[in-house]
């Protein structure tokens, strides 16, 4: 083994460490029933906006 494989193979290990602990401080995955309203609801109000202006 070469030292430059050696310090990849520390590189990699030192980062698998730190991706398991790391957050992005989004929400947690849980019911996606949530998001599926918000999603809805922001095409119905798209839609009533595209409608009243017209563009359709």
């Amino acid at each position: 083994m070469t030292a430059t494989t050696a310090a990849g193979n520390a590189h990699q290990a030192r980062h698998a460490r730190h991706a398991r602990r790391v957050r992005t401080g989004g929400p947690e995955d849980g019911s996606k029933l949530m998001e599926h309203i918000a999603g809805w609801a922001f095409v119905v109000v798209f839609a009533m906006l595209v409608t009243q202006l017209g563009l359709l």
